[in-house]
Parts: structure tokens; sequence; C-alpha cells
């Protein structure tokens, strides 16, 4: 792979390009002082963080149980985040998609109140922070981990099972800067998030648990 850190490894995952899957597990270092965690792909994890690369590895040695499994399984995490004085969050699908030209596909107002309950939670993890309401539904959009673009959706509950989700999260690949891809996280248990996402063209990349200081 040579030495690469994390921006450039998914911004070759969006592109289809994945780090070798030969089971080994790549250690990077921290994109920010906010940002350390896992990130897995198919039989290849890349754990950043500035902790000391051999100590990392010492961990996932240590484990019993399955080596491909060890980065995202209570024990490493759990050691993880005492190494390091952060809590770990949740471990989320993560998945990508690609800019879309045009306009979105709902009517959409900005928030321009940065005082904004859902502005201030979004800027504690991501930068260039945009939050857009619709009828029901609520859009952020970020840079994130690495300076990626991420986003998130929210649906009121009287809104559900209208495909809003869907329409929420398209019309976030319609409102990236041109030549840039949108990541987003799904929690496996939440099945109409992850639904909502692979119908707005969101594709499965790997898996991430992302350490945070202060409580997630």
């Amino acid at each position: 792979m040579g030495v690469r850190g994390l921006a450039e490894i998914l911004t070759d995952a969006a592109d289809g390009v994945f780090p070798p899957a030969d089971g080994s597990v790549t250690v990077v270092a921290q994109p920010s002082a906010r940002e350390a965690g896992v990130v897995a792909f198919a039989a290849h994890t890349v754990v950043f963080t500035d902790e000391d690369p051999a100590w990392v590895r010492e961990t996932l040695a240590a484990d019993p149980g399955d080596p491909l499994s060890a980065p995202l399984c209570p024990p490493f995490l759990t050691a993880f985040a005492a190494r390091t004085g952060r809590t770990v969050n949740n471990i989320d699908l993560l998945s990508v998609a690609d800019r879309l030209p045009g306009e979105p596909p709902l009517a959409l107002e900005e928030v321009r109140d940065r005082e904004h309950p859902r502005v201030v939670r979004a800027l504690r993890y991501r930068e260039d922070v945009r939050v857009f309401t619709a009828d029901g539904g609520v859009l952020v959009l970020g840079r994130g981990v690495a300076g990626r673009w991420e986003c998130a959706v929210e649906v009121d509950p009287h809104a559900q099972g209208r495909g809003l989700g869907r329409a929420l999260a398209t019309s976030a690949r319609h409102l990236l800067p041109a030549g840039t891809a949108v990541w987003a996280q799904q929690a496996p248990g939440n099945a109409p998030s992850v639904r909502a996402f692979q119908a707005a063209g969101y594709r499965p990349a790997g898996a991430e648990a992302l350490l945070v200081t202060g409580r997630p």
C-alpha cells in the first residue's frame, strides 16, 4: 500500500479501490486530534490513532478470537478506549455514494442559525456543516473523518414509511462539490436507515467504530 494516510485510503475506497484483502491491519496516524478509530474493509482493517503501532499490534495479537474480526470486537475496542481516554461510539455500516448533478429532489430549507441544536451537535464531529430541513425531516452535511464529506438524515415518526429518508439521502448527493463523494454511517440494526441509503445509491464499503472524547 505504501505510506498513505486515512484520507487517501478513504478516497481510494470511494472509487472502489480497497486495501488488499490479506487479513492484515494497517495503522495510520489520526487525521486530527478529534478523530481516532477503526475502519474495517473486507479482510483488511485500518486503525487510525496516534498511539504506538506496536501497542495496537500487541493488543490485537493477545485477542483469542478471530484475527479478522478482532479490531472491531469488544476486547480491543475496550482496551483502545481505555488507552486513549475516549468512548467507543457505535459500530456502524459505512457506505459511500458519488455526487449527482442537478437540483435535489426535495424542497430544502437551510438552517442559518448556528445555535440551532442540530447544528451545534453536528459541529462536535464535522466542519463546514450545513443543515437542511424538509417537511418531516432533517439533512446534515459536513466534512467529517479525514475531511471526507458525510451526511446524516433524520425522519420524524409521523413522516416515516413515505420514502423521505431515501429522498434526503439522495439530496445530499446533489449538494456536494464537484468531484467528491459522500459517506454515511448507519447502525446495522437500523434496517430502515440501511435500506433508505442503499435505495438512494449508497454502496456498502465497510464498518467503522469511532472513539470520541466525552459522551457520544
